[in-house]
This record gives structure tokens, sequence and C-alpha cells, in this order.
């Protein structure tokens, strides 16, 4: 008996098979992809939570942080200098909390009263943390903060019992001052937004750093912008051939608030404020 053979398909016909099962996998590698490449987004604030964020004056423990703030952003809303802004998805774990980048703009304490912290509804920005909550003592101002814009008023104190960081000069090598340089001109140049309010010009409304420019001998923007009585002073400091080198040097009373940082004309910054650092002797 005898087996009929099948006709071939066409050339057309097998061409066209081919196509549709090359594209059919090339859907399903794409499809892979897509749902590999979304998963993983969650690991992206995974990745970046390492970063340590300064807070708004007042903040809790990060822990108790998180725990507690339901991210209303009332803070931000009444700050007058709009230092306070929310985290977005890649900043880490807190999406939608709030924190500062002194670099672009610090909190100069222009409120007085220091607003975010009457603002919050849930206790994370509190003047003194309640006696049960854990509280590092290298946090603690060792005397109430005398804010210089209020300090021939009757109160010139700032209700503070801890900072939020530590100022830190990490380049002393590019320090106008620590080479004997002055400085002429718009501290961050004409086209930076940051604000800040100078007792000079109005005590209660903050301005564009473009709009005041300097003309110093010797640069010594970060002492005569903080806004904190004691906090940061220029020192003599001899180098190894003796010779003498003014230094700016931190203080216990530091803040921590960012203005030094957001100040400083060189670029990369001089100075910088550690985020959730606390004094040492």
């Amino acid at each position: 008996m005898t087996t009929e053979k099948k006709p071939a398909a066409p050339t057309g016909v097998v061409n066209k098979r081919k196509l549709e099962e090359r594209r059919k996998f090339l859907r399903t590698m794409i499809l892979g992809a897509a749902v590999l490449g979304i998963s993983t987004l969650g690991y992206i604030p995974v990745a970046s939570a390492w970063r340590v964020r300064m807070r708004p004056p007042g903040a809790l423990e990060e822990p108790d942080f998180l725990a507690s703030c339901i991210k209303c952003g009332q803070c931000v809303q009444v700050c007058p200098v709009q230092a306070i802004k929310l985290d977005d998805i890649d900043h880490g774990f807190g999406v939608g909390m709030p924190y500062i980048d002194s670099r672009k703009q610090a909190c100069d304490f222009s409120c007085d009263a220091v607003q975010c912290i009457l603002a919050c509804p849930t206790g994370s920005l509190v003047y003194k943390k309640p006696v049960y909550m854990p509280s590092r003592s290298e946090m603690k101002v060792a005397n109430p903060p005398i804010l210089l814009a209020k300090e021939k008023d009757p109160e010139p104190t700032l209700n503070l019992k801890e900072r939020t960081g530590l100022a830190r000069l990490v380049r002393p090598d590019a320090c106008l001052a620590v080479q004997g340089k002055g400085f002429k001109g718009q501290a961050r140049g004409a086209d930076f937004k940051g604000r800040m309010r100078f007792i000079e010009v109005d005590r209660w409304k903050p301005i564009r750093l473009s709009d005041h420019p300097f003309d110093l001998e010797l640069c010594d923007l970060c002492v005569r912008t903080c806004p904190i009585k004691g906090a940061i002073s220029l020192q003599p400091v001899l180098d190894k051939d003796g010779k003498k080198h003014m230094t700016p040097t931190v203080h216990e009373p530091c803040l921590g608030c960012g203005v030094c940082e957001m100040i400083c004309p060189v670029e990369p910054t001089a100075i910088v404020v550690d985020a959730r650092k606390g004094w040492s002797a």
C-alpha cells in the first residue's frame, strides 16, 4: 500500500509562519522585560534609602519621624523661604516625607517661631520631645539658641531643644577665608533662587541672595549670615610653616540650619551640614 505525500506548503506560507513565530517570541521577550523592569522599581527606594535626609527643625529621631509623619505637607506650606520639600520615589523609603536640601535652600529661621513645628498636626516636629521618646544627648543644645534677628527683643531665643544637624568644613583648601581671599559679588550667582533675610535690609522679609551682593576683603559669608549667635566664627590657625590662616570654626550652638552651606560661594561647597549629626566636644 502506498502513502500519498502531502504537498509542501508554498514558500510564502512558510515565511509568513516563521515571521509570526518570531513576532510572538519578541512579544514574549518584551513583555517579560517589562514585568521585570516594573518589579525592580520597588528596589529604587531601597537602593537610595541609605542617604540620611535633613528633616525640618524639631524632627523626632528618624524611625519615630517616619512612623508619625502623615505627609500632609502643612510644614511645606508655612515655610517662608520654601526650604521644606517632599521626598519623591527615588529618595528612599520616605516617599512624600518632608526634607531640606540646605545647598539649594536652607532654613534661616525667617519665621522666628519655627512655624513648621506649630503647623505639624501629629507631633512629628516638636519643640521638646516627650520623655518616653528616644533622644540622643549629642543632639541637645546646651542653652536656648539666640536668634540674631531677635537679639534685641525681650525674648531673643528660639524654643528649640535639639539640633537637626551640624556644620562641618569639609574642603578647607577650597575655603576663601583659609586662602586669605575676599569675595565680591553675588554669593551664588545671579541665577540662584535661594532666599534668606538680612536684618539690615528687612528683618521680616526674606530676599533672594542674588539681590544682596557682597564686597568683602576677607570672605566670612558663612559667619556673617549665620542666624544663630555664636554658632560659627573665624578663628586663627597656624599651618606647618607657622603662617596664620583664618578658618571657619563651628561651635556648640550650631543647630544645623544650613545657611553656611547655602551661601558658600565655592563649588562644590567648602562647608556642609551633616544631617542628624550631633555635637561632640
